[in-house]
């Protein structure tokens, strides 16, 4: 298979961890179509870690822990099937899985056609555990192969979390998305360290193997597995546009059965999702700015299928400030007798046009400008 845009979905790690059962998965998926996020384009409902039992059956098989999945794996593959969503699942490249399950070390193609049987079409692929003395690029070549050769098609996401230089050959392994980072949690700093960390590898995402900033922490407000200060709206809206704008794949982590109406919005945002999705999935680009914005203010670029331009202004400080952009910078001096017009995906300003070649925003604590802007004509 080839994946020509970014993953949307959900994962049930962020907020149950260990904590997960049958009933409350078959309710994800009532919820995910019930309240729009499947017509939103969230369509992979994954099962993370802690779903078997602690010993693989007689014939080297993973099992599902009959008492948190009394019913089975295809039981609920069915039922997620049935409600036109797909079905995704998790297991690592090494002997373990993170919390101490068994993984798929040596077992990688009886586990693919387990998977397959079971009528899985996502299976996160975790690091820990694994071999220290062969390189991550053969276990992740291993199940790459087996997925491909199982029967059926099988998005494969791989996460070993941007360790052993995991950018310069995770394309070979046949991934559709690969982690580039470690894991978030529900706090700011988290979401200003990841959002860093890209600096050095935007060049190494695009159509078939998308760059992972790992899952969504929007509307969880410190609360589930990996809470930690939690988070305001403002910052939340900040952290889905900047994986928006980077073209991530975007798995919501909170229990969206209780989501407060300001963060459903913020996930359910059309125009920031047709950015996340734009066909072309080119290279995002991070712009200097005039007089080289501040390490904590980013500018990033990314020109959309269409000939508009996606354009994010960040603030990642707890202070005020303002950003200036130089249009050399994205290919439109006043020579070409064109600029922009600014359309702000959040509705924070009405639409406008770039004068004198310039762009001037104020941005307020840790708060983000999004804009899909057109080329038109220069007036004098």
């Amino acid at each position: 298979m080839v994946k020509l845009t970014p993953p949307m979905g959900w994962n049930s790690w962020n907020t149950f961890g260990n904590d997960i059962n049958e009933q409350m998965i078959l309710e994800m998926a009532d919820f995910m179509v019930e309240r729009g996020f499947l017509e939103k384009g969230y369509e992979y409902l994954v099962i993370d870690d802690c779903w078997s039992l602690r010993e693989r059956d007689h014939d080297g098989k993973l099992v599902a822990d009959p008492e948190k999945f009394p019913h089975g794996m295809k039981y609920v593959a069915d039922y997620v099937h049935e409600k036109g969503l797909k079905f995704g699942m998790y297991s690592c490249a090494g002997n373990l899985t993170c919390a101490g399950y068994p993984a798929s070390f040596e077992h990688e193609f009886v586990d693919a056609a387990t998977f397959a049987e079971w009528g899985v079409d996502f299976l996160k692929y975790d690091y820990c555990y694994h071999s220290s003395i062969i390189p991550g690029k053969y276990l992740y070549r291993r199940m790459g192969t087996a997925l491909a050769n199982c029967g059926r098609d099988i998005l494969f996401s791989a996460c070993s979390w941007g360790a052993d230089q995991t950018h310069e050959w995770i394309k070979e392994t046949g991934a559709h998305m690969w982690r580039s980072t470690g894991d978030v949690n529900d706090s700011w700093q988290s979401i200003v360290d990841l959002t860093k960390q890209q600096d050095a590898i935007l060049p190494f995402a695009g159509v078939g193997c998308f760059n992972d900033m790992d899952m969504l922490v929007v509307g969880m407000y410190g609360k589930g597995n990996v809470a930690l200060t939690g988070m305001n709206d403002t910052q939340y809206k900040s952290h889905m546009s900047i994986w928006a704008v980077m073209g991530s794949p975007l798995m919501m982590g909170a229990d969206i059965r209780s989501l407060t109406p300001a963060a459903y919005d913020i996930m359910t945002n059309e125009e920031l999702i047709a950015i996340d999705q734009d066909p072309a999935c080119r290279q995002v680009c991070k712009l200097e700015g005039i007089w080289n914005v501040a390490d904590n203010i980013r500018i990033y670029y990314r020109a959309l299928a269409n000939g508009d331009l996606a354009l994010g202004l960040f603030n990642l400080t707890g202070e005020k400030t303002s950003i200036r952009l130089n249009l050399d910078e994205l290919g439109l001096p006043m020579s070409t007798g064109k600029t922009l017009r600014l359309h702000e995906v959040w509705g924070a300003e009405e639409d406008n046009t770039v004068t004198n070649g310039t762009m001037t925003k104020k941005l307020e604590a840790y708060d983000c400008l999004v804009y899909r802007a057109s080329v038109v004509d220069l007036k004098y």
